[in-house]
């Protein structure tokens, strides 16, 4: 018997808030996990508030665990297309009390709430630090 995916990661570059809450609701996903270290965005439906309000509309749970973004020197490094120095400092970032603690939390939530997913703003998942916390 297969088992059901409990671990999914989303980026909404350049999708509209609705088509990801459309997509987190038919891949059954119980909480979503905002991994951005500042939970704002200039795109509509995407800042924590709006966000939250969106998800809770479709019984989908949120929490921003801020201590899993990625750090200001990272960002600049992901939008310079340096994904290579972006890996380094995330790793040394993932090191962090704040950021073990919160890895831990997620990994105890994944286990207890059914399908989880993270979020953040890039697409691309290798070009993002969500690919490495999912792993």
């Amino acid at each position: 018997m297969a088992r059901a995916k409990k671990l999914f990661t989303i980026g909404y570059e350049q999708t509209p808030s609705k088509a990801v809450l459309d997509e987190l609701e038919q891949a059954g996903v119980k909480l979503l996990i905002d991994v951005r270290a500042i939970a704002s965005s200039r795109r509509p439906g995407f800042s924590k508030t709006q966000l939250a309000a969106g998800l809770d509309q479709r019984g989908i749970s949120y929490l921003h665990l801020r201590g899993l973004g990625t750090p200001k020197e990272g960002r600049e490094a992901a939008r310079g297309g340096q994904y290579a120095l972006l890996h380094k400092i995330y790793a040394a970032h993932l090191k962090t009390p704040q950021a073990r603690e919160e890895l831990d939390e997620l990994s105890s939530l994944v286990k207890k709430t059914g399908p989880v997913c993270i979020l953040c703003y890039e697409r691309d998942h290798r070009h993002c630090h969500r690919q490495w916390i999912a792993e």
